[in-house]
């Protein structure tokens, strides 16, 4: 099970020295200080990162938890909340919103391409009474990637508190919380972070806790509280015990990032996806979307003779290598790239692109070249 090669979009690879962190003596988060210290300054890295100076929270749970969390947090029964969604992360935010007793006005698009910003302007102009709205930064399932950086100013003129989703995005993607007006700002530690799966990283902004606080009802349950975080640092206490080992080993990932420089990781994510989508369009696949790709996936359309389902499989059982297909509909129509994070270096690329050529060649698809040799035309 652990020889298996990744290149699914997330949980991606992880780095030996963040593995290596992650095995070190502990001591207790419970009662040590100093882990509090330690805590607050990973938490400032991750601010760094993102450019942001709000507060950040490091949650124990897989990066779904800050989309409840977000939601159960600024959700009372009734309040109307905008979902805009172009994906199946993005619709999805319904269900978190109706969970929690809010009235979900869908604003759902074409899966194809980012939200345009001025028709979500010309939907605002007839209708912005809403407490917030969601969005997905980078919405896995097909690599679409929104312009959070106008789509949200947009929304904070009409006084909509923005809730993001960038777990597939960030540290892949640009991503300034602050000057994009972005309040409750998600990320994954398993994506182009590169650590393992388990953390949540939520930012919140002023405006956030305000409407959180102001709440007439109090939040439903305890874990998706953003409130129980409220002066932890000041009171040297955590709401709950932390997962040290974990939160070390995320600490040297973003070491990682910060040594590299986090426009260096952003170059590196760029020219890799660029060329990427480049060499496989010439080599004769198509990609699903008609634009605004993410840096971190890139989804390709199979032919429905190979079956992308039978390509996953073929690769696996002939590489021992995983990748991975999509979600609901496109289960077995998409074949997934993943190359986010430590899997966003030439080698791991060139790798994958010469698994799936082989694999493609092995169920008859006859492409136009060779996929590497293409790649590295367009790797500049």
């Amino acid at each position: 099970m652990n020889n298996k090669l990744n290149y699914a979009p997330g949980p991606s690879e992880v780095r030996e020295n963040v593995r290596l962190a992650r095995s070190q003596k502990t001591t207790n988060p419970d009662i040590d200080v100093e882990f509090v210290e330690f805590y607050k300054n990973t938490c400032d890295k991750m601010g760094k990162i993102i450019d942001t100076k709000n507060d950040i929270y490091i949650l124990s749970g897989e990066g779904i938890l800050g989309l409840e969390a977000a939601c159960a947090s600024l959700t009372e029964p009734g309040d109307r909340v905008l979902v805009i969604g172009n994906g199946i992360y993005g619709d999805g935010f319904a269900d978190f919103v109706s969970m929690y007793g809010g009235e979900v006005v869908l604003y759902s698009k074409e899966y194809s391409k980012g939200i345009d910003i001025d028709e979500l302007r010309k939907f605002l102009q007839k209708d912005s009474n809403f407490k917030y709205a969601t969005l997905v930064h980078c919405d896995t399932p097909t690599g679409v990637l929104n312009d959070v950086g106008s789509l949200c100013p947009i929304l904070k003129e009409y006084g909509i508190i923005t809730v993001v989703d960038s777990v597939a995005g960030m540290v892949g993607e640009k991503l300034k919380v602050d000057d994009w007006s972005i309040d409750i700002a998600l990320g994954g530690s398993q994506k182009a972070i590169s650590a393992p799966a388990g953390l949540t990283i939520v930012s919140v902004s002023d405006d956030a806790k305000k409407v959180i606080k102001n709440r007439k009802t109090n939040v439903t349950g305890f874990y998706c509280n953003l409130l129980i975080w409220e002066g932890y640092y000041e009171k040297k206490y955590f709401p709950y015990t932390m997962p040290i080992s974990d939160i070390i080993g995320l600490d040297r990932a973003l070491d990682n990032i910060l040594d590299e420089g986090i426009e260096n990781v952003l170059d590196r994510h760029e020219k890799i996806a660029s060329a990427v989508r480049k060499s496989v369009e010439e080599y004769g696949l198509e990609l699903f979307l008609e634009k605004d790709y993410s840096n971190t996936v890139t989804a390709l359309k199979i032919p429905e003779s190979i079956g992308a389902l039978n390509l996953r499989n073929q690769i696996l059982n002939d590489y021992n290598t995983l990748i991975a297909t999509s979600l609901a509909e496109y289960e077995d129509k998409i074949l997934r790239i993943g190359h986010m994070g430590e899997n966003a270096v030439l080698s791991k690329i060139l790798y994958i692109l010469n698994v799936v050529d082989n694999g493609l060649r092995t169920l008859g698809f006859e492409g136009k070249g060779n996929l590497v040799e293409l790649f590295n035309k367009y790797y500049i």
